[in-house]
């Protein structure tokens, strides 16, 4: 049961600009600042540069900034484990027109390979961010600076920074964004007939549905298991099909192309108000592309493609939110090796043309669980969107898989940041923490990679990748087969109900009104005075003002 609790005392403290007002939390900001333009200057140190205005000056020159063999390091100490530290420095290169440069962290007991990374480009500067996690404290600690192909190349510093976070820390300011950017202040007005205020005037409010879309990977498993359906529905607002609409299970033989288990499913999610992405119009590997069609070349695959995306998109206009059009194209190119570079473009234009109210999304792996793939760093993502968008490519959106094994947070956050500066959607499309980890450390890094998504304002949807089959799951299961909850999924329900508005209770006041804060979504109102009752819905979408509802008795 939920009461009308002073929302200062429930965000711990509050921003007004980039001030601190509230002594309840007397921590450090975290700052969302990025950039994705090479600048002709770099700009001033995120947190004025942490504890580097601070570095020891013993083997650093005087700009904070030393050199370890032959490429630009830092010299840290004291560093201690579990502590979120967030990094960010300017880079500019010389000796090469552009080169992928990578921060990379060495320490007495562990290496980290990459901690952040940025494409830099010859005569101007671009920025860099990221961060890292000891698992051990380190007394002394190496950050360098390579180029991710090797290539000997100058490497240049400036406004570096690295600031520290706790983790209780940590989890305050991403609470701060949760109740700010995921709720909503709302007033409840009540009157009579004649428009006077009704003080005294009792109500209950129930959220009915969540705005924020929050699902899973189902399969046809689903289909007449009841159990699993239940489970499902009672969780999720939001579903992707795990292989039922790729290629090579729509049409395994030529010309033999049967949607009858896909159009079962998304009777499934539209009977219970679920929305669905779709998954995926063509898979670049080619271990994913049907048999038959690794046979074909010039007129006969694109003939062959021309069919695919035609019956497809005809298929289900309109059924699907999203739709993932050539999936892991940073990391292959069945296609554009055999009909040329323009095969991923014409994908999304005819895509676009046959279901114009879709979003088409890229989407890929490595991108947010590391920065050591130079095929899909968060740079590689957005100079082939650009590309993309410069040859008129519409309603793009960022999918981000998110396999993670141990997730690095501050780099997560890092990139998402990145990603926000281009004003686009961002989904995590295929949330889970690999197998090689005990069910209980599953557990644990699948409720740290859930709050950085849902904490992040530009985040728009979160999908796991846990669809159940007999014989367990992809990487990462939530229950057993008979529907008893592994760590994994008591994580989850206890995520869902935390990020749900409780049954709210209240009594107008003096005013007539009564306020509360509540997630987004729409909402459920019975309000009772004396004999009369009213009932009525409203929703709360989200907004710096205050909603305002009213209701007559």
């Amino acid at each position: 049961m939920q009461h009308d609790i002073p929302f200062f005392s429930i965000i711990v403290f509050l921003l007004i600009g980039a001030s601190l007002v509230s002594p309840l939390y007397d921590g450090p900001i975290y700052d969302s600042t990025a950039y994705t333009e090479c600048k002709e200057k770099p700009e001033e140190a995120l947190y004025l540069g942490g504890i580097l205005q601070s570095q020891s000056q013993s083997w650093v020159y005087e700009d904070g900034i030393s050199f370890y063999g032959y490429t630009p390091s830092f010299l840290l100490h004291n560093l201690t484990q579990d502590t979120v530290y967030c990094f960010s420095v300017w880079v500019k290169i010389e000796g090469s027109s552009s080169g992928k440069i990578r921060a990379s962290l060495q320490t007495e007991n562990e290496t980290h390979d990459c901690i952040g990374t940025v494409s830099a480009k010859s005569g101007c500067w671009s920025f860099l961010k990221g961060g890292f996690v000891l698992n051990q404290p380190s007394n002394f600690s190496i950050l360098f600076f390579q180029n991710a192909n090797g290539e000997d190349i100058s490497i240049e510093l400036a406004s570096p920074s690295l600031q520290p976070f706790t983790k209780e820390q940590w989890r305050v300011n991403q609470q701060y964004i949760i109740n700010t950017k995921r709720k909503q202040a709302t007033t409840v007005h009540v009157s009579d007939t004649k428009g006077r205020k009704v003080q005294g005037a009792t109500m209950t409010i129930e959220q009915v549905s969540k705005e924020f879309p929050f699902g899973s990977a189902i399969a046809n498993t689903i289909l007449g298991n009841l159990p699993y359906q239940s489970w499902f529905v009672k969780r999720f607002n939001a579903a992707v099909f795990e292989n039922e609409l790729k290629w090579y299970a729509t049409e395994p033989d030529q010309g033999k192309v049967n949607y009858t288990i896909p159009d079962q499913m998304l009777q499934f999610v539209r009977a219970n108000q679920i929305i669905v992405r779709g998954h995926n119009i063509f898979w670049e590997a080619p271990n994913y592309t049907p048999k038959w069609v690794q046979n074909l070349t010039g007129i006969q695959l694109q003939a062959a493609i021309d069919s695919r995306i035609q019956s497809l998109m005809s298929q289900y206009k309109e059924d699907f939110i999203h739709w993932d059009v050539s999936n892991e194209m940073l990391h292959y190119d069945f296609y554009e090796q055999r009909l040329g570079p323009d095969a991923t473009l014409h994908f999304f234009e005819t895509a676009h043309k046959l279901d114009p109210l879709t979003t088409l999304f890229m989407n890929d792996f490595n991108v947010v669980e590391t920065c050591s793939d130079v095929n899909s760093t968060v740079d590689a993502y957005i100079s082939r969107l650009r590309e993309l968008q410069h040859n008129g490519v519409f309603m793009d959106g960022i999918g981000l898989e998110s396999h993670f094994t141990v997730p690095n947070l501050p780099l997560v956050r890092a990139i998402l940041d990145k990603f926000a500066t281009l004003n686009l959607p961002i989904w995590l499309t295929e949330v889970d923490i690999s197998k090689t980890l005990d069910k209980d450390a599953q557990a644990i890094y699948l409720e740290e990679v859930l709050r950085e998504g849902f904490s992040h304002p530009s985040v728009n949807g979160i999908m796991l990748w846990t669809a159940l089959h007999p014989k367990g799951c992809y990487e990462m299961c939530l229950t057993d087969n008979d529907f008893r909850n592994l760590p994994a999924g008591d994580v989850l329900d206890k995520l869902l109900q935390e990020w749900q508005t409780g049954l709210v209770e209240g009594v107008t006041d003096e005013h007539g009104s009564f306020s509360f804060y509540g997630f987004l979504g729409e909402y459920r109102i019975s309000v009772r005075y004396e004999n009369r009752t009213a009932n009525s819905t409203f929703s709360l979408s989200g907004g710096q003002e205050t909603k305002h509802f009213t209701i007559g008795l």
